[in-house]
């Protein structure tokens, strides 16, 4: 097995089809084809299932690929640091719920190593995709929450797939409304307040559970029900509509504009906020320095919403 070869099933995992793949390698298809059979004799893996339709990973393939990623990110690093290069073009991924501290962070990231070349990625997506981003090795890390509710499904299944859930902080729930929502003035409010306006949340696809919402109490019934996929559609519905969605309290005025605002939610768990690895694998270097940003922007954040809080209880 060479790093060459590595690269040939990143390129045709990334392009989908073998023509492209040795388009952008400038080598014949032939010879790449070659070096992915003599790959899956040699590892006594199937790596690309062959169709008419064309060519896709398998689930060795699949696994595979996430490892061959981790051992092309060292090779550059090993570069980087004895042979005076830049070792490439740097290539990151990390899939997330709607967090404005996951995407601050990932600003922090490309300042830092975005250099002449990069390619980095990030998923705000469902829940469930963030799981199989992480444990197929997509995603070197994955950011959702834990709580009372959520938490023996969803531990059961990152252990299943040899995830580690890592605690970033833990966060007192509230709402997100407009700022010129009737209830904006008030301190503190409850589900049984907030019951004839629209509820907002995430929708999670084909993976549509309880378990797997990012809004906490979204078992409860709601008589007006709004999913939607990404966030300018949520916060544009929530000051249309007047609205509210849950959230960790957590805002972020220049993502998500001055006139949304957190107000804290009465009788709710807790929300235990933090990131998830794969425990066959290891933090590369991007990785180390987008958790140093991510931990940095969550407590900046976090010790701003328990000061607006204390200020509003006396």
């Amino acid at each position: 097995m060479t790093l060459q070869q590595l690269r040939y099933i990143v390129a045709v995992a990334e392009t989908g089809t073998i023509t492209e793949a040795a388009d952008k390698l400038f080598i014949s298809q032939p010879s790449l084809t070659n070096a992915i059979r003599e790959l899956e004799k040699e590892m006594k893996i199937l790596i690309f299932h062959r169709t008419k339709k064309g060519i896709r990973l398998s689930k060795e393939g699949e696994d595979f690929l996430g490892y061959a990623r981790q051992v092309l990110e060292q090779a550059a690093i090993l570069e980087d640091k004895y042979k005076g290069r830049d070792g490439g073009k740097k290539q990151f991924c990390v899939s997330t719920q709607h967090y404005s501290f996951a995407v601050n962070a990932f600003v922090d990231l490309i300042k830092e190593y975005g250099q002449d070349e990069y390619d980095f990625s990030l998923r705000e997506t469902q829940t469930y995709e963030i799981i199989e981003d992480v444990a197929h090795m997509k995603s070197e890390i994955g950011i959702l929450f834990l709580n009372d509710f959520n938490e023996a499904v969803l531990s059961k299944i990152l252990k299943s797939h040899d995830l580690k859930f890592h605690l970033l902080f833990v966060a007192t729930p509230h709402v997100f409304i407009s700022r010129n929502h009737p209830f904006a003035d008030r301190s503190i409010l409850t589900n049984e307040q907030l019951a004839p306006y629209p509820y907002l949340s995430f929708e999670q696809g084909e993976h549509n559970s309880f378990y797997f919402s990012e809004e906490i109490f979204s078992v409860s019934e709601r008589k007006k029900q709004i999913r939607v996929r990404d966030r300018a559609t949520l916060f544009n519905l929530l000051i249309g509509l007047n609205g509210y969605t849950v959230c960790s309290g957590v805002i972020d005025e220049q993502l998500n504009g001055k006139d949304i605002i957190a107000v804290p939610l009465a009788e709710e768990s807790h929300m235990r906020i933090g990131y998830i690895t794969h425990q066959k694998g290891s933090i590369s270097r991007l990785g180390t320095t987008y958790l140093e940003a991510l931990k940095h922007y969550v407590d900046a954040e976090h010790r701003a919403v328990r000061k607006s809080n204390y200020r509003e209880s006396v």
